[in-house]
């Protein structure tokens, strides 16, 4: 051990050795001798964002793709708040992710100098797992055990978020070096229980739907539940907005279920055995009068056949063998030819765009209504990994497409973005031209929050005023995109129809390094 290696050193060391590959930095004062330590192990890659917002998200991002944690360092109490909602997100998404808070030392806090906050107070919003008691000591192992909580499965929407914070004198201090790393944690299993259980229930009669959704969604686990659904006739659904589904010709054919309350009842209409895979019972994403929160239509049951924080993969294959499944054929999304759509551009004919002209193994971001409706018509495209706006904290999808090209720098990204939620984290693309990542960006710039707009009378508002319609309206002065991204460093242009947008998307996908299309025309507002 060495003797004269101080806290931060230790640290980075010891969440490298444990695997830690990537730190998202948007670092203050308090974080210098962490900043020093980065520059000691350069395996750890650093990577600075322009805003805290893009440094959580990104980190989300990166986690979706990788099932890893990455670090954040993120400065004091205002600097973790400027990056909270993109952590609800990532919470929402079980996404592992490591938050490295600076901190004042601890003879300072009492002064009540300018950045003092109550950290955790702050922290408890979106972690499994905080320590801020560490010392020069204990930090090393202190981040050996951040390293661990977020691998460790946690019940509910408790997520799988770490924050350490680390005052300043615990970065200093000397340390007797890095630790080893934790065993890691093991997913628990399904009790045998619970499989005959839903064997019966599937078995019984009645139309039978799985809900799938976090460990439910791998690949293995819907390869299984494929088997299932073919040998008795269940259907297969994801929630609304999944974190990670991969998708497209060959992959199992999956319906999602829809954003709105009497859409939802209407898609389970008829389903007999409501059956959570990873899940919770479907919820209204807001409460609206005369109709129920929880989306259960009349005269349908619901079981449990795995928790979010069991083996999901597990609980599936064993189910199909049950049942007598384990070798039935699984019916896939198949190939179809989509024509490039000409002529006006609107949300319609930006989705069949996107579904024409997108390249093997695409991962999608999306951050939009437009983005999530393109989904189902992407699917007898090509191969594709989709990422979803779990949260509902618009801001998101610039961020995670960070981080998902950086996880996967030898696959293409599209961020596909509304102009209102792509305005709360825009410094995204400084860090994309910073680290030519190949992110294509769509805006649909519509200048209106327009979901705002339809929740508006959907809350019984039918006299829009003029001081109500000025609160949605994003249009005056109306945004420039292709210019704010110039300034960003990413090159750009404006599609005002769809032969131009498919010109476009083709372009950025085959060019190197980020690019931004600005998709106007008559969008719905």
């Amino acid at each position: 051990m060495n003797g004269s290696m101080n806290g931060a050193t230790a640290l980075i060391e010891t969440l490298a050795d444990c695997g830690v590959e990537l730190c998202i930095a948007n670092p203050g004062t308090s974080e210098m001798h962490l900043v020093q330590a980065l520059d000691a192990v350069p395996q750890l890659k650093s990577v600075l964002a322009l805003f805290e917002g893009v440094c959580t998200g990104a980190a989300d991002g990166f986690a979706r793709m990788t099932g890893k944690p990455a670090a954040t360092l993120l400065h004091l109490g205002p600097g973790m708040a400027n990056g909270i909602a993109n952590l609800h997100n990532a919470r929402r998404a079980n996404s592992p992710m490591i938050n490295i808070i600076g901190n004042h030392p601890n003879y300072h806090v009492g002064l009540d100098a300018p950045l003092t906050s109550d950290i955790e107070t702050l922290a408890k919003n979106f972690s499994c797992w905080i320590e801020s008691r560490s010392t020069a000591s204990s930090l090393a192992q202190d981040g050996a055990d951040a390293y661990t909580a977020t691998l460790r499965q946690s019940s509910g929407s408790t997520g799988q978020i770490a924050t350490l914070v680390m005052g300043a004198d615990a970065a200093w201090g000397t340390s007797s070096g890095p630790v080893s790393p934790n065993a890691l944690p093991q997913r628990s299993t399904v009790d045998d229980a619970a499989i005959e259980n839903i064997a019966g229930i599937i078995g019984g009669g009645g139309k039978s739907m799985l809900l799938l959704e976090h460990h439910g969604t791998d690949p293995s686990a819907l390869a299984a539940a494929g088997k299932i659904a073919s040998k008795m006739g269940c259907r297969l659904m994801t929630g609304t907005f999944p974190g990670r589904v991969d998708g497209g010709p060959g992959c199992v054919a999956v319906e999602r279920l829809p954003y709105f309350p009497e859409q939802v009842l209407k898609t389970l209409e008829g389903t007999h055995n409501l059956i959570l895979v990873g899940g919770q019972i479907p919820a209204s994403f807001f409460a609206y009068q005369g109709l129920p929160g929880q989306l259960i239509p009349e005269g349908c049951s619901v079981s449990r056949l795995a928790y979010i924080e069991e083996d999901a993969i597990d609980a599936l294959n064993r189910l199909a063998e049950r049942l007598g499944a384990e070798n039935e054929a699984i019916t896939h999304f198949e190939k179809l030819d989509i024509d490039k759509p000409t002529g006006e551009l609107n949300n319609k004919t930006i989705i069949q765009s996107v579904a024409a002209t997108m390249p093997e193994g695409l991962i999608v971001a999306t951050d939009s209504g437009g983005g999530n409706a393109a989904y189902p018509f992407c699917q007898n495209s090509t191969s594709n990994s989709w990422l979803s706006l779990t949260g509902g904290a618009i801001g998101q999808g610039s961020p995670v497409a960070v981080g998902a090209a950086l996880a996967c720098p030898d696959r293409p990204v599209l961020a596909m973005l509304g102009d209102g939620g792509a305005a709360y984290t825009n410094q995204a693309f400084w860090t994309q031209a910073r680290e030519g990542l190949n992110v294509t960006t769509v805006i649909f710039a519509n200048s209106s929050y327009n979901i705002l707009n339809v929740e508006y009378g959907r809350l019984g508002v039918t006299d829009v005023g003029e001081i109500a319609a000025s609160l949605f309206d994003i249009g005056n002065p109306k945004i420039d995109w292709v210019a704010m991204a110039k300034g960003f460093g990413v090159p750009g242009a404006r599609a005002d129809t769809a032969d131009e947008l498919c010109s476009l998307l083709e372009q950025g996908y085959e060019t190197p390094g980020p690019f931004l299309i600005q998709a106007s025309g008559e969008l719905q507002r």
